[in-house]
């Protein structure tokens, strides 16, 4: 009998949230299963996981086949490097105090970039809300600014037009001639 340790789909519709579970590879999805290790709720911000570890690194170590979702979460929290800490342990590498000193190590690495992410990732936030809040401010500045010339424009013209009076001088005929004969084509 194949292990595969998989999600099971609980939840309303659009509302999803899963049990992490060793099943029978024939089995259905939602169908029967061996042992519950932990859930995923992929809704809240950030996704919460809670996993028995022991039992996690426990199927692993006997052979168990992991889905790419579950491989990614195990990834996440950091079953898999136990696995392999466990395996160097089985091996003779070093002492099982030695691994478990290791992975509380990545642990507290591992909760430090969250932390450092989720602090980034708000600090962001606040920062294009500023940015946000600055364009909108000067769009408002714009209008205002585009207003009043419009009510100004309005203001210059309902004013009454004054017509000024074209003086034309007219030049003297005696004037006009001599121009035109000082100018001689040359031939």
């Amino acid at each position: 009998m194949a292990v595969k340790l998989r999600l099971q789909r609980h939840g309303r519709g659009k509302r999803p949230f899963y049990h992490i579970v060793a099943a029978d590879s024939r089995a259905p999805r939602d169908g029967n299963y061996i042992e519950r290790l932990g859930d995923y709720n992929p809704l809240t911000k950030p996704a919460s996981i809670h996993l028995d570890v022991d039992k996690a690194v426990n199927w692993l170590m006997k052979g168990a086949e992991v889905t790419d979702t579950v491989k990614a979460i195990f990834k996440y929290k950091g079953i898999l490097y136990k696995k392999h800490l466990m395996r160097g342990v089985a091996k003779g590498s070093f002492s099982a105090e030695e691994a478990e000193k290791r992975y509380q190590a990545f642990v507290e690495d591992h909760k430090n970039k969250v932390l450092d992410h989720e602090k980034k990732h708000h600090k962001d936030k606040g920062e294009l809300k500023a940015r946000l809040l600055e364009q909108e401010q000067k769009k408002a500045a714009d209008r205002e600014t585009k207003r009043a010339a419009a009510l100004a424009a309005a203001e210059e013209a309902k004013k009454p037009v004054v017509e000024e009076t074209a003086v034309v001088t007219e030049t003297p005929a005696s004037e006009a001639p001599a121009a035109e004969a000082t100018e001689t084509p040359a031939e």
